[in-house]
């Protein structure tokens, strides 16, 4: 079994607001093998943007990393200063992000956003070794190297992925934070994205975590899956374990909400909706919505657990 690269212990993130402090993350634990591909799955508001940005120690106030740590390589980033924690980003662990038009510079050329990154961690470089690296990037994402002298405007969207990805990649990290990288592209371009992804990770031989809502995507890509809820980790396996017999009645309505091109049937979602932080449910959080909710569960808040081999789960059942 590989080395784990990345560990996350009883993580918790918390936001101060007028009604009070919300826990946004709650209390989450869990492990990345060095490169291995792990995917975050959950509603919109169930924690995971706000989990990968507390890795990268860039939760804004009012929030904060509460309590927990941040284990890469055996060095906790939660204890870091801003100093030692802004050379790590991007050296050893970067962020691919959501939005590729957001995040880059849209009055500055492509060429000058990369020489930005690599002058920043080693003001040493050459020009020409800065010019030599940015077209081995370009190539590594299938672009030609004539898009170094673009603005962002003259890219499709596509294209501006591959260049956040090429920016993520500049100086090898160890992880790779992908943070819904394929959201508002088409699914043609959502496939090439994800290969170019593929392709740089075995090139550098990186861990992903990749976040997103697609369960098809992840059960394409990712090794091992796991489902948050309310910012809590409810269930963990390994991915095809996970689609064939998942165990926490939330991942089974996830997988039961695919649409299926063999067996035609009404459509069926999710019922309910995500409790509010401001008030959330006693005992296990899912049991407002959950079709097998037993008397206790209610009342007693489950723990995540091992149940078999690698695959965990928070549920009363097992």
């Amino acid at each position: 079994m590989s080395e784990e690269i990345l560990q996350v212990h009883n993580l918790r993130v918390e936001y101060y607001t007028s009604k009070g402090t919300l826990p946004a993350v709650n209390n989450v634990d869990f492990s990345l093998r060095a490169g291995e591909r792990f995917g975050l799955v959950g509603e919109s508001g169930s924690g995971k943007s706000t989990l990968i940005l507390a890795i990268l120690r860039l939760i804004q106030l009012p929030g904060r990393i509460a309590a927990g740590e941040i284990l890469l390589d055996g060095v906790d980033l939660a204890k870091l200063s801003l100093d030692e924690m802004r050379r790590k980003r991007l050296a050893e662990i970067a962020l691919i992000p959501q939005g590729a038009m957001d995040s880059l510079n849209p009055v500055v050329r492509i060429r000058d956003q990369f020489k930005l990154i690599m002058r920043a961690h080693d003001d040493s470089l050459s020009k020409a070794a800065i010019t030599e690296r940015i077209a081995e990037l370009l190539k590594w994402v299938g672009l030609d190297n004539h898009v170094a002298d673009l603005y962002p405007h003259e890219l499709s969207g596509g294209m501006k992925q591959r260049v956040c990805i090429a920016m993520a990649i500049a100086l090898r990290p160890k992880v790779i934070l992908a943070d819904e990288p394929t959201s508002a592209l088409d699914v043609i371009v959502q496939r090439r994205v994800m290969e170019t992804l593929a392709n740089v990770q075995e090139r550098l031989g990186a861990t992903v975590l990749l976040v997103g809502h697609d369960m098809g995507l992840m059960a394409q890509f990712v090794d091992r899956l796991g489902v948050m809820y309310g910012g809590k980790l409810v269930e963990v396996g390994p991915v095809r374990e996970l689609f064939k017999d998942p165990l926490h009645p939330y991942t089974q309505l996830l997988i039961q909400s695919l649409p299926s091109l063999e067996i035609q049937s009404e459509f069926q979602g999710v019922p309910g909706l995500p409790f509010s932080l401001t008030d959330p449910p006693s005992g296990c959080q899912f049991h407002p919505r959950c079709p097998r909710k037993m008397d206790h569960c209610s009342v007693l808040a489950p723990q995540l657990q091992e149940v078999r081999p690698g695959h965990w789960v928070s549920c009363h059942l097992y």
